[in-house]
């Protein structure tokens, strides 16, 4: 050891005054740049240290600058992308239409019109960094898009199966991105909660019920007709209606009367909320779907193994940005904000589970569709 580390010593020393051949030597004109100088210790004594190359200096240097832009980049947009590039953006978001631009990776859904309303209202964008301020543009999903505008590729199929993973039965993706507002709706074990949201992303109902016959004596189905028809009476009308497919398994026979409760209520929910068509017809989507709970519960975090936990938390800072952001993820009404204020804290006895749970599921369904396949 002793006599490598000294071998390499006067090995570097030479090569970096002498400027002979080698890993070490000082590079001349056009050559590559100098090489830092870093050291190793000695794992025998600890003390003595062998200096050897910087390779990690001459990677950065050799690394090509013309990369697309990384999503955790602190550049700014602009710096990203060189001239050519934010042109070819820029042209595309400024002049194509809300169909043209739906051709785009990351741009199906709510991000084409809001690009679209955004340049109506306010004029052509001028710089890169100008788009993250049309709703559903945050930084992040800014790069991705002008990275796919520069690299396009059409992935029809995976977005099939992308929506397969959220919503049962399947449909075609252009009914979902017609629709003009739903009625998301979940079930407790006492109660029925909605929220009615338009795909603006404002919220334009949002309560529960109280269900007394739940969960009491054989299920019977005419106790349970009357609660379940009472909540469907108080529903506003919507392009869609959609359930939450409960995540329970059936292999826990501790929760077989959690579970086929959950079942009952959501084939009665189907069958009044259904239209009856006599001949069913391929151009009509269906009116109610499910939205599997795992997929909400993913979508926001809130999964911890295979459970989904609270999603108070969550709703309380939609309600909060709601209020102190310029362009929040959702809009509350403020008579919601006033009644639903103190609803979500730790320790309230008011139940708001399915409240929220009503609410996250509106948000994750026009999340999820707005973004690409991946």
């Amino acid at each position: 050891m002793w006599v490598a580390r000294r071998f390499l010593s006067s090995v570097a020393q030479r090569s970096q005054y002498a400027g002979q051949s080698g890993l070490f030597r000082r590079p001349r004109h056009d050559s590559l740049p100098d090489l830092e100088l870093r050291y190793l210790q000695c794992t025998c004594c600890w003390r003595s240290q062998v200096p050897v190359a910087g390779f990690e200096t001459l990677n950065a240097t050799l690394s090509s600058t013309s990369e697309p832009c990384k999503e955790d980049s602190n550049r700014t947009l602009d710096a990203c992308y060189t001239t050519e590039q934010r042109g070819v953006i820029l042209q595309l978001l400024n002049n194509a239409s809300p169909s043209d631009l739906a051709d785009v990776k990351l741009l199906r859904g709510r991000k084409s019109l809001n690009i679209v309303e955004y340049r109506t209202k306010n004029g052509p964008f001028k710089t890169l960094e100008s788009v993250v301020n049309v709703p559903l543009l945050k930084h992040k999903s800014a790069v991705k898009i002008f990275n796919s505008i520069l690299n396009p590729v059409k992935k029809e199929r995976k977005v099939r199966i992308q929506l397969a993973k959220f919503i049962r039965p399947e449909v075609d993706r252009s009914w979902l991105e017609d629709a003009n507002s739903i009625v998301s709706l979940t079930c407790g074990t006492n109660k029925i909660a909605w929220a009615h949201v338009e795909r603006g992303m404002t919220v334009l109902d949002w309560q529960q019920m109280e269900c007394p016959n739940f969960l009491r004596g054989t299920y019977m189905a005419s106790a349970y007709l009357n609660d379940v028809s009472a909540a469907v009476s108080l529903l506003p009308s919507a392009d869609f209606y959609i359930i939450e497919k409960s995540s329970i398994s059936v292999q826990n026979t501790a929760l077989f009367p959690i579970m086929a409760h959950m079942r009952v209520v959501e084939a009665m929910l189907f069958a009044l909320l259904e239209p009856k068509n006599v001949t069913p017809q391929a151009n009509i989507p269906p009116r109610v779907l499910n939205m599997m709970r795992i997929a909400v519960g993913r979508h926001f975090g809130l999964m911890v193994g295979e459970c989904r936990t609270s999603g108070a938390q969550t709703v309380r800072q939609l309600m909060t940005e709601s209020v102190t952001q310029k362009l929040p993820r959702i809009n509350f009404p403020p008579e919601l904000l006033v009644k639903y204020r103190n609803s979500f804290q730790m320790g309230s006895k008011r139940g708001g589970e399915e409240l929220c749970d009503a609410l996250l599921q509106a948000v994750a369904f026009y999340e999820l569709l707005s973004e690409s396949s991946r």
